[in-house]
């Protein structure tokens, strides 16, 4: 059985362009489609073990570009869990109070509660991707140091990535399992799915002329995401690239890698009915019956 979650980690010296954006395993969709099923089951009950346990939380990170399938990937992995158990918080322009706060700290209140799991599509590393690109927005953050957005502070990035990496440390110490996914969008396939959007009606509504402003700056976006990975990807914290040209491929590799780590935390069990209900569990059920 493969082992997805060590075959798609990045590598210490991590360089984007050694990673394809079509996945070289031998599945197709639709055998990723069908094998997904029973994968989202398992997670699906995972989650309730965990939710019972009450020890751990988990947080998945999706980063991508435009069209890489972010949200239908989390529609899709996380069908089977239960509502009360998976809250997904997307993280846009951030509003006036956000900008009152450091950047972390929109985050840092979503994060999940223990036995739960929390998805953030888009996430804290938008901070060191968008910012980045566009550092002009940084003025909004009103950061005493920072004054013009082309002459920021020397080790101003460097920076933000040991904050970013002293907030993961922080949380995985304390019961959160951190899981970071990479969708790896082929530039051409983003064109198709743009394409797309003007062409279905039914998609026409995705359609933004942002899409193609951002589109025209792939290359500083692909260094800034070279970059983040490389100075963020953590024993604790990992970063896992994910082939995304296919999206059906691109849900299975995530789901297996989910239930791979979760599966590797073998004190995640039901909690035992405490001695004195046990004990009188068969008066209790025979109270029940009598009824």
């Amino acid at each position: 059985m493969t082992n997805y979650s060590k075959k798609l980690t990045a590598k210490n010296k991590f360089k984007l362009s050694e990673y394809s954006t079509s996945y070289n395993g031998n599945i197709s969709d639709d055998e990723a489609k069908k094998a997904l099923k029973d994968i989202r089951k398992k997670i699906a009950d995972l989650q309730d073990k965990m939710y019972a346990h009450d020890r751990y939380s988990v947080l998945i990170c999706l980063q991508g570009m435009d069209t890489s399938g972010k949200d239908s990937l989390i529609r899709e992995v996380f069908k089977a869990v239960n509502v009360r158990g998976v809250v997904v918080e997307s993280f846009k322009t951030p509003s006036e109070e956000e900008l009152q706060h450091d950047y972390l700290w929109r985050h840092e209140i979503k994060l999940p509660e223990k036995g739960k799991f929390t998805v953030f599509n888009r996430t804290h590393y938008e901070n060191v991707l968008v910012t980045r690109v566009h550092p002009e927005y940084l003025l909004n953050e009103h950061i005493p140091a920072v004054e013009d957005p082309n002459n920021l502070p020397k080790d101003f990035w460097k920076m933000r990535f040991e904050q970013i990496n002293n907030f993961e440390k922080r949380i995985t110490e304390n019961g959160m399992i951190l899981m970071k996914f990479f969708l790896h969008l082929g530039k051409d396939e983003q064109r198709n799915r743009l394409l797309s959007r003007l062409e279905e009606d039914k998609k026409n509504w995705k359609f933004s002329p942002g899409d193609l402003k951002e589109r025209a700056l792939w290359s500083q976006y692909m260094d800034c995401y070279e970059d983040a990975i490389l100075n963020t990807n953590k024993k604790h914290a990992p970063w896992y690239i994910i082939p995304s040209d296919s999206k059906a491929v691109s849900r299975y590799l995530v789901a297996n890698i989910i239930l791979e780590i979760l599966s590797q935390y073998k004190d995640i069990q039901y909690p035992e009915m405490p001695e004195e209900i046990e004990e009188h569990k068969r008066k209790y059920k025979e109270q029940l019956e009598s009824e």
